[in-house]
């Protein structure tokens, strides 16, 4: 398999586009295609300033590093939601820590949910009986963003959201018919309330797979590891499924 760039081994084979590239085209085609997606949605300017949603995972790491090799003024927030499983949270949060400190120590910001509120996510959601943890995480964490956004005076809220991510939802909402939920889907979610922060999704037209490799290729260390409470969650199912159709037609 040879890269269509220049003719060197490939690294990466992208059957939907048609498309083999070598490490150093495969590293350059991505923020590339980011860029295509924030002028085609027209999602923020050049001079704006964007608060970028890091978990620790290789999708939001993946868009904090394209962000800011693309020269936008950024700020990071992670949010520690005081999941204890395996130190996963306070996991995450190092992860978020290294990378800022290896980016010349871009500004980034932690909300320890614990801290703030008194009481963590899992306390939250257990005290809340009927809700799930990754319903009041939910809440909790879009509450948390929003508050910090406006009061920084940033323009827009990134999240790492790829298309597998957008796709299975997309599924998930029109298996149950969700109207309201399909309504707001979109790769741009408008400011409704001057506390409300636009939200958008740089990564939506790229696979899951992509922004792996590109993590890989780029040295990112992540978190490798599912939230606990996300193991059994839907959302993965219908993964499964789109997957399965994939392979059988890109």
């Amino acid at each position: 398999m040879r890269c269509a760039k220049c003719g060197a081994t490939a690294v990466i084979g992208m059957r939907q586009h048609r498309l083999n590239l070598c490490a150093e085209h495969f590293v350059a085609w991505v923020p590339d295609m980011v860029a295509r997606t924030i002028d085609k949605y027209a999602m923020f300017a050049p001079n704006e300033r964007i608060l970028v949603a890091v978990s620790g995972g290789k999708d939001s790491l993946a868009l904090w590093d394209i962000l800011i090799r693309q020269g936008y003024e950024t700020e990071g927030v992670y949010i520690n939601l005081g999941i204890d499983h395996e130190g996963y949270s306070d996991a995450s949060e190092d992860k978020v820590r290294a990378f800022a400190e290896e980016h010349g120590s871009v500004p980034f910001r932690v909300v320890n949910v614990g801290e703030v509120y008194g009481k963590t996510v899992p306390d939250l959601a257990h005290t809340r009986r009927g809700k799930r943890v990754c319903s009041v995480c939910g809440l909790v964490k879009r509450h948390i963003m929003n508050r910090v956004a406006s009061e920084g005076g940033y323009a827009a809220i990134a999240t790492g959201h790829n298309l597998d991510d957008e796709a299975a939802t997309l599924l998930g909402n029109t298996l149950h018919w969700q109207s309201a939920y399909l309504l707001r889907q979109a790769p741009v979610l408008p400011e409704t309330h001057p506390r409300l922060a636009r939200k958008v999704k740089p990564l939506c037209h790229l696979y899951e797979r992509e922004t792996a490799a590109y993590a890989l290729l780029r040295g990112i260390d992540y978190v490798e590891e599912e939230c606990p409470y996300a193991v059994k969650a839907k959302s993965i199912v219908y993964k499964g499924l789109l997957n399965q159709l994939e392979h059988r037609s890109p």
